[in-house]
């Protein structure tokens, strides 16, 4: 089907086709994890977070290509989920920024093509050290090969099948540029992901719409550890067309609607500004907001009726003194959430080795612990970008991301923490911490591959030490004894373990005189941290 350009309504057919065609094959993508541990989650997280910007495009009643760009690169930025959905996130940034120049409320094939470029540099300038053989690699080279034949395309898609054909071979290429992909047998998964938007988008444009064929993959949960009652009931979100953007006032907005409720969040992205807040008068607070420009978008919701098991008559959080520090954490396993929340966390987001929290759900924890200064803990490099796109959103606290990317990292570093001290204090103890642990994991292989000139055989119990698989063995117990073996010496003081759901009892009766074997004076700390998939998470200080 011939097209030569993009109507508003066809745009959004594309974008949702192709968050539908990459959630309809999420499991694919993630079966593409480099280690063969069972919680490979690019697909499921990049699924997540395009279509956090779908829902907020569909909700869209707006007729300009660009209003409706502009919500679907706020969408998915709020929903971004792991730097793969991060870097998502920030591609349809690009297209947005593509879009502002128009003079027109179509996309012509040279239109197009500069939303595809402006998608890959605003992507790159995302990542502080971007790394090729990943989709940052498979966007920029499709973008740029197919720029140079752009005057052959009379028509959308042949562009979109030249572009989706150069995606393509950049990903087959993706193994030649990260030996780790070579090494494991695979494509780059978020190239992958990326290529099934693409695919997804070729199909709206033949006619062929598709439909979700599951369930939306399960979402972190943000369960902090307040006693969080609901005394606001009416979450009411909203998106303004602003009338006047150069002079709009954000902190007036915020001030009038900090008198009507609760967990306010208040953003200005161009003449777009967006609100979330939980109030009681929902009614007053449209009118308070309506003064500044038009609703794009508006949902109210009533959480009451939605959980009513929650007990009523909650403190208003905003009208309590702020707390000098908090401190907020992303844990996976029961086990590991109440050591952390025993350790002085304040708010715990559920998540992170098997789910990554979008960066909205950061938002809320640092509006829900109301402090002045608020340190996240991310314990996954998977989760540090979402945490850092949070923290730039909040501008009543001070927020930092400590680059904690274990939960040994995350463990030791409490250990460090000073409420009464400064944040540079507290970063700089905390940040020395992390860089001195070391951390092992014990789980098992979903697959046959061969990393770092390990042969792993699917079922075998892994070794990990420090990011790096060192032993395959099918006996667990010998997993455990080599992993031990390449991280405690002589210098080692204190062995910590989380065991997992699946530890056996016996192996942990024997822990102490295996850590011995390797340092007759070092302390062993067992901690039944009930995670799924690593029968062992281990600290080593």
């Amino acid at each position: 089907m011939a097209v030569s350009s993009i109507s508003v309504a066809l745009f959004k057919k594309m974008v949702m086709n192709g968050a539908i065609n990459l959630k309809n094959n999420h499991k694919k993508i993630d079966e593409l994890n480099v280690f063969p541990v069972p919680d490979g989650d690019t697909g499921t997280n990049m699924s997540m977070t395009v279509m956090s910007g779908v829902r907020e495009m569909d909700s869209c009643e707006s007729s300009s290509i660009i209003e409706v760009g502009k919500v679907l690169s706020r969408g998915a930025l709020m929903g971004a989920r792991g730097n793969s959905g991060v870097i998502l996130s920030q591609f349809f940034r690009g297209v947005y920024v593509g879009m502002q120049k128009l003079d027109h409320n179509e996309l012509t094939v040279e239109d197009f093509m500069n939303c595809l470029d402006s998608g890959c540099k605003v992507a790159y300038k995302a990542v502080m050290e971007p790394v090729e053989g990943t989709i940052l690699t498979v966007v920029r080279e499709a973008a740029e090969n197919t720029k140079q034949h752009l005057n052959e395309f009379k028509t959308i898609d042949q562009l979109l099948k030249y572009y989706h054909s150069e995606a393509q071979k950049s990903l087959n290429n993706t193994p030649n540029l990260l030996p780790v992909l070579k090494e494991a047998g695979v494509v780059d998964s978020g190239g992958a992901g990326f290529l099934e938007i693409v695919e997804g988008m070729i199909m709206a444009l033949n006619g062929k719409m598709l439909e979700a064929s599951e369930a939306t993959p399960k979402q972190a949960s943000a369960a902090g550890n307040l006693d969080v009652e609901i005394k606001f009931g009416y979450c009411t979100e909203f998106i303004l067309d602003l009338k006047d953007p150069q002079n709009f006032d954000e902190g007036t907005l915020k001030s009038v609607l900090s008198m009507l409720g609760d967990s306010l969040v208040v953003v200005k992205d161009d003449n777009i500004c967006k609100v979330h807040v939980h109030t009681n008068r929902p009614g007053r607070a449209l009118e308070a907001a309506q003064k500044y420009g038009e609703f794009v978008t508006l949902k109210i919701e009533n959480m009451r009726l939605q959980h009513s098991s929650l007990k009523e008559g909650a403190s208003d959080e905003e009208s309590q003194p702020k707390k000098h520090f908090a401190l907020v954490a992303v844990c996976f396993g029961e086990g590991i959430s109440q050591t952390f929340k025993d350790l002085g966390v304040d708010y715990i987001i559920e998540g992170g080795q098997t789910m990554n929290p979008s960066t909205e759900a950061f938002v809320e924890a640092c509006k829900a612990v109301h402090a002045e200064n608020i340190i996240i803990i991310p314990n996954n490099g998977n989760v540090v970008m979402a945490a850092a796109q949070a923290a730039k959103l909040m501008d009543k606290s001070r927020v930092e991301v400590l680059k904690a990317k274990t939960i040994a990292q995350g463990y030791a570093s409490l250990m460090t923490f000073d409420a009464e001290q400064t944040m540079e204090a507290n970063l700089e103890a905390m940040t020395e911490a992390v860089e001195h642990v070391k951390t092992g994991e014990v789980t098992y292989s979903i697959r046959d591959t061969e990393i770092g000139g390990v042969k792993i055989a699917a079922g075998d119990f892994m070794g990990i030490a420090n990011g790096e698989i060192i032993v395959s063995t099918k006996n667990q117990k010998d997993a455990l004894n080599g992993t031990l073996e390449s991280l405690i010496d002589e210098e080692s003081q204190i062995v910590t373990f989380f065991c997992g759901n699946d530890a056996k009892e016996e192996e942990i009766e024997l822990l102490e005189d295996m850590c011995r074997t390797y340092n007759s004076s070092v302390e062993v700390e067992i901690i039944e941290g009930k995670q799924d998939i690593y029968s062992y998470i281990i600290a080593v200080e």
